[in-house]
């Protein structure tokens, strides 16, 4: 009987344990890397954007990152999503161009079947949400709403990309879609130098945003600014 008790007690005290670490550290998720160019003209691109743009003077590109945003890229292929987000400069896209030649980067790709990459280092500066870029992680979605819609394996990817950088980063508060980034025009958060400059978007729509939010801790994130007494 002692015997047995003293397993018992071996048995509980590692299962204390196990649980402490699960909730101390966040669990793996897999993710293969895949940089894009990091390289001098993209460091003094962003910092340049960071100035003229966010009206922030900066001596490195880098995020205090306080959301999330989840966006499509509106290119079918993974190949093709990945070569858009590759070069230091913008190519094309005029009226972006106006605003910056820097090119638009993100952090994570997550491909049709699931799979997530990783483009830039967390804590890396990247252009993927106007107002918001300084403090944004960006997660984009191979796939659009009309012939190559976001798949169920998107869909799992982004949920548990999302825990994970949460528990990682308990600052950030907020998970909101790109079509909803100017709902925080007018607040503390958003920083963007001219009032008209914004892009209308759709991405990745309110049902994609609503599934991931169900399987989010509860009161963990929001997707409107708050003001929390």
């Amino acid at each position: 009987m002692k015997v047995f008790r003293h397993l018992l007690v071996q048995f509980l005290f590692l299962v204390g344990i196990s649980s402490w670490m699960m909730s101390c550290y966040p669990a793996r998720v897999p993710i293969v890397q895949k940089p894009i160019v990091w390289d001098s003209t993209r460091v003094q691109l962003s910092l340049q954007y960071l100035h003229e743009r966010h009206g922030l003077d900066a001596h490195t590109p880098n995020i205090d990152p306080r959301m999330i945003v989840v966006h499509w890229t509106a290119i079918p292929t993974f190949e093709g999503s990945y070569r858009a987000f590759y070069p230091s400069v913008l190519p094309g896209r005029p009226q972006l161009q106006a605003a910056s030649s820097l090119n638009v980067g993100i952090h994570f790709l997550v491909d049709q079947d699931g799979t997530v990459y990783q483009l830039l280092p967390e804590n890396y500066f990247a252009r993927h949400v106007i107002g918001l870029n300084y403090c944004a992680l960006g997660i984009e979605n191979v796939g659009d709403n009309a012939d190559h819609p976001l798949t169920e394996a998107q869909l799992r990817a982004n949920i548990r990309l999302i825990k994970y950088l949460l528990r990682k980063y308990p600052e950030v508060k907020y998970v909101i879609g790109h079509h909803e980034y100017r709902e925080f025009a007018g607040t503390p958060l958003y920083k963007e130098t001219n009032p008209d400059y914004f892009t209308e978007k759709i991405d990745p729509g309110d049902a994609f945003l609503e599934a991931i939010y169900r399987h989010l801790p509860k009161n963990r994130v929001m997707r409107r600014y708050e003001v929390k007494s």
